[in-house]
């Protein structure tokens, strides 16, 4: 597969993201594209992201429920890349900033050494980890109305929007992650709920998976790395005065506010 193919889908998904404009389905325009191209795209905009100046904080696990593999194709999570410019600030995003985003529920874990695969174990995530949090992942695609397949999303660096993390840090060797509750609000009523055996059965073993599947990237999870263990439950959409809280039993709660444009100008007068 030619590097300049590469170059000029990783331009495409940039400029629909900076736009606001969603493009086109990816593995339609191509169907010749396979996994291995697809991150090399996923990673073009991620090194152009830290050449001008972004950090990337961590990565994320998606595909992590068998509903959604089966919808896509697949038989396997994917990963993308969390980037500073992606956390959210005061609890608040700006809608009119995103495509066409959608709210889940996830367990983070942050951690306080590095993990390499190919051979990390479950007791080796929980050794690395300084704590876990309850989380939300606002996922988006850059993917006309979401019409993905896996080649689409992984390109899209795994259909990453922004993240947020709860206040509450707790050691996960004191907590059954497998048990973990989670309700997902949005203004104010409960919209649907799920638990830690939705990702792969188990978050630690989304983050063993994760650190084995990067050492064939010739990549090392890092100390102080956010990793997003996958989605609990259905993901939400979001619209401007939308309001939503993931609530969960051990971590507590997580919330965020998509505002207007005109409400961001008012927000930022106010300062």
């Amino acid at each position: 597969m030619s590097s300049e193919l590469h170059l000029e889908i990783a331009s495409n998904l940039k400029i629909a993201e900076k736009t606001c404009i969603a493009t086109g389905k990816i593995s339609e325009a191509n169907p010749q594209l396979e996994i291995k191209d697809a991150y090399k795209i996923q990673l073009i905009n991620i090194e152009k992201e830290v050449q001008g100046g972004n950090n990337i904080t961590g990565k994320k696990i998606g595909l992590t429920s068998q509903a959604v593999q089966n919808m896509l194709g697949v038989n396997q999570p994917d990963f993308g890349h969390l980037l500073k410019s992606m956390e959210v600030q005061n609890g608040v995003v700006n809608r009119g900033s995103l495509l066409q985003p959608k709210v889940e529920g996830e367990i983070a874990f942050v951690l306080k050494e590095d993990i390499s695969g190919p051979n990390a174990t479950l007791e080796d995530v929980l050794n690395a980890t300084d704590y876990v949090s309850a989380a939300i992942e606002i996922v988006d695609s850059r993917i006309e109305n979401w019409k993905i397949g896996i080649i689409d999303t992984v390109s899209d660096n795994a259909s990453s929007g922004m993240y947020i993390l709860g206040e509450k840090k707790i050691d996960p060797k004191k907590v059954d992650l497998k048990t973990v509750e989670m309700n997902l609000f949005m203004n104010g009523e409960l919209i649907n709920s799920g638990k830690g055996t939705a990702v792969l059965g188990d978050p630690v073993y989304c983050v063993v998976w994760l650190a084995n599947t990067l050492h064939e990237y010739g990549v090392t999870l890092k100390k102080g790395d956010v990793i997003l263990s996958g989605a609990l439950s259905a993901m939400i959409a979001a619209e401007a005065g939308d309001e939503f809280k993931a609530s969960f039993t051990e971590l507590g709660d997580v919330t965020v506010k998509f505002e207007s444009e005109k409400e961001k100008e008012i927000w930022e007068k106010s300062k």
